[in-house]
C-alpha cells in the first residue's frame, strides 16, 4: 500500500490548438515549459509547464478541451492586486460572476477570508488566483 500524499501531483489541462495554448499560458501568464512531447497522435501536443519550482500544469491537445466549468488549478499568491494588473497587462481578462461582488480589478471575497479572483484560458479553461488577505 503506497499513499498517494508522498509524490508530486500535475493538474492536466486540455486544450484544443497547442500553440495558441502555448501564446497564453507562456506569453500571457509567463510560464516557462519545462518539458515539450507528444499528444496522444500530435507529434507536439503537449507541455508541462513548471510554477513554485516544480512542474505544475500538463497542458495537452485534446477533443475534450473546454467541457467543464469547474476551476481546474488555483496559484496561492502573496499581492493579489499585483499579480491581477501584471496579468491584465499581459491580456488576462479576468471572469466576474453574477452571484459574487467584484471589486475594479475582478477580485472578490473568498468563502472563509482572503481574496479570489478567476480567468480562463482561450479554450474556457478555469484558473484561480487565491490570497488570505
Amino acid at each position: 500500500h503506497m499513499p498517494l500524499d508522498s509524490f508530486h501531483l500535475r493538474a492536466s489541462i486540455a486544450v484544443s490548438d497547442i500553440q495558441r495554448a502555448v501564446a497564453f499560458y507562456e506569453g500571457k501568464l509567463g510560464l516557462r515549459a519545462l518539458w515539450s512531447g507528444p499528444s496522444a497522435h500530435i507529434a507536439d501536443g503537449s507541455r508541462v509547464y513548471g510554477s513554485g519550482g516544480g512542474p505544475a500544469l500538463n497542458v495537452y491537445e485534446s477533443a475534450t478541451a473546454g467541457t467543464t466549468q469547474a476551476t481546474l488549478a488555483t496559484w496561492y499568491v502573496d499581492d493579489i492586486e499585483r499579480i491581477v494588473d501584471e496579468l491584465g497587462a499581459a491580456g488576462v481578462e479576468f471572469v466576474r460572476y453574477d452571484q459574487f461582488e467584484h471589486d475594479g480589478r475582478g477580485i472578490t471575497a473568498r468563502a472563509g477570508g482572503g481574496r479570489i479572483a478567476w480567468f480562463q484560458d482561450p479554450d474556457g479553461n478555469t484558473f484561480a488566483l487565491e490570497a488570505d488577505a
